[in-house]
């Protein structure tokens, strides 16, 4: 049955990653990241495309709306989210260019740019790394095996041990999850 091959692809990944020292550190890294940047008052922003633009979304709503419990909102967003300045910029530019544009309008030294791609190689994903470094936002990319162009590019590169997009998004999401939760506790602990 397809379900149960899932699930087995599924807890072996997820057992791949929980023995793998240096994934969890690299976690464990981008966590106080993200409490530094949100504790200097900057924002952590987030972008991808398809089901990874969706991800991000939802890890943008999880901190600025709430995770756990009721606590103040913290800045973050999805990139993608405008979806008249979307297509203006991909119609008048290039949708290369979408991503960086908008961090060029509204990041600042001191945010965060978190790009989800599962190959590592999306040509506007890895472009918003581009302006985002040269800009002094710190770069985050989740990627799958190998990362891609931007592993090279971002400052850290978070690869899951995988080539297959269904179990690379599924992790990217369970630890976008434990980052909220880890960021949510540390800076309004109960």
């Amino acid at each position: 049955m397809e379900l149960q091959r899932a699930l087995k692809e599924s807890i072996a990944l997820k057992e791949a990653v929980l023995t793998d020292e240096s994934l969890l550190a690299k976690v464990t890294t981008i966590a106080q990241e993200m409490v530094n940047v949100f504790n200097s008052g900057g924002k952590v922003l987030f972008c991808g495309n398809g089901g990874s633009a969706a991800d991000a979304q939802h890890l943008a709503a999880e901190l600025s709306g709430r995770f756990y419990y009721d606590r103040p909102p913290l800045a973050a967003e999805a990139l993608h989210v405008n979806t008249s300045f979307l297509t203006a910029v991909a119609n008048d530019y290039s949708f290369d260019e979408v991503y960086a544009r908008m961090i060029k309008a509204y990041g600042k030294s001191g945010d965060m740019l978190i790009g989800l791609s599962t190959s590592g190689n999306s040509a506007n994903v890895v472009k918003a790394f581009e302006a985002a470094r040269e800009m002094g936002i710190k770069t985050v990319a989740f990627t799958g095996n190998g990362g891609g162009k931007a592993k090279n590019i971002a400052q850290i590169c978070l690869q899951i041990p995988s080539t297959d997009t269904p179990r690379i998004q599924e992790l990217h999401m369970l630890i976008g999850h434990s980052l909220c939760e880890i960021v949510e506790k540390t800076i309004f602990p109960r």
